[in-house]
């Protein structure tokens, strides 16, 4: 058994999305080959509905699936279809957009007026690009819940944990995509397939990711207001942790106790042609999404 060291520790950097949305974007439209199969993680939470209410009005996607993940607040979803729906606390929605799909995201914030929720995009190998869009409205209650004697508590969204399978299923990168919390003053081990690509995000909490290889020589990718960083530090709320490959991954917890994503997917190593919401292989089916954008030909 071997555990995964730590190869980046990074923070998100703050950005406008949509009509006007301000979120925290984890990682994206950056050397998208360290994150394969995935391409981009948003954490959009706020308290201001004003920074948040005109949401994500409609736009297309190719290639790619999105996975919206909301914990606090309602996200109303309507795509070019006809299908509608809404996501509250605890829902996900696995949206395959293949071939090609508009759609819209209005986000709403609990009685409180906070929003929170995750944007997951991930990457469809070349076979895939063009399948026929599909949708997975996963309900909060559907989603099992793993409580150890510890006091964990797992969600497992896609993937198996300890023989138990999220509801997600027939991805293309297999993911295993888990929300995790770890109580307080707690030592946990956790099992991940030992060649996916994987990585945590601590969106609550702190907790301390043990066996980096080199602890001194981990790469920080951003650094804070300009001051000299400290990896011990980069272990609470909005810290984002790549793995190298390995069967384990090991933390400690502190007063507060922590809770992250922890997902893992089979990278697709094939090129990427990005041009904002539509991914593809090459510059020639970026050009052909556009021209079926122009010629209402985009919805297969």
């Amino acid at each position: 058994m071997s555990f995964r060291p730590i190869t980046t520790i990074s923070k998100p950097i703050s950005v406008i999305e949509g009509a006007g949305v301000s979120l925290d974007r984890v990682f994206g439209f950056k050397d998208p080959e360290n994150h394969d199969p995935f391409l981009l993680l948003d954490d959009f939470r706020n308290d201001d509905p004003e920074k948040y209410m005109a949401g994500f009005p409609w736009h297309p996607h190719r290639g790619i699936e999105t996975i919206t993940y909301v914990l606090e607040g309602t996200v109303d979803h309507k795509d070019s279809l006809g299908n509608t729906g809404l996501l509250g606390g605890g829902d996900v929605q696995w949206m395959t957009a293949g071939s090609g799909i508009m759609h819209q995201e209005m986000p709403k914030g609990n009685e409180k007026g906070q929003m929170h929720g995750f944007q997951l995009w991930a990457n469809l190998p070349s076979e895939k690009k063009m399948v026929e869009p599909r949708y997975q409205d996963i309900n909060s209650s559907d989603i099992p819940l793993l409580e150890d004697d510890d006091g964990s508590k797992i969600r497992v969204i896609t993937g198996d944990y300890k023989g138990i399978f999220g509801p997600a299923h027939g991805i293309a990168a297999e993911p295993q995509f888990l929300d995790v919390y770890i109580p307080p003053n707690t030592t946990k081990v956790l099992q991940i397939d030992t060649y996916k690509s994987t990585f945590a995000y601590i969106f609550n909490g702190q907790g301390h990711f043990q066996y980096s290889s080199d602890p001194i020589g981990v790469k920080v990718e951003k650094e804070l207001d300009g001051k000299e960083i400290n990896i011990r530090d980069l272990s609470g709320d909005k810290t984002l942790i790549y793995f190298d490959q390995g069967e384990l991954v090991k933390l400690q917890t502190f007063e507060s106790g922590v809770r992250f994503l922890l997902i893992s997917g089979k990278a697709i190593r094939e090129p990427i042609a990005w041009h904002g919401p539509i991914v593809m292989n090459s510059r020639d089916e970026l050009v052909q999404a556009m021209q079926d954008l122009k010629t209402g030909n985009f919805i297969k």
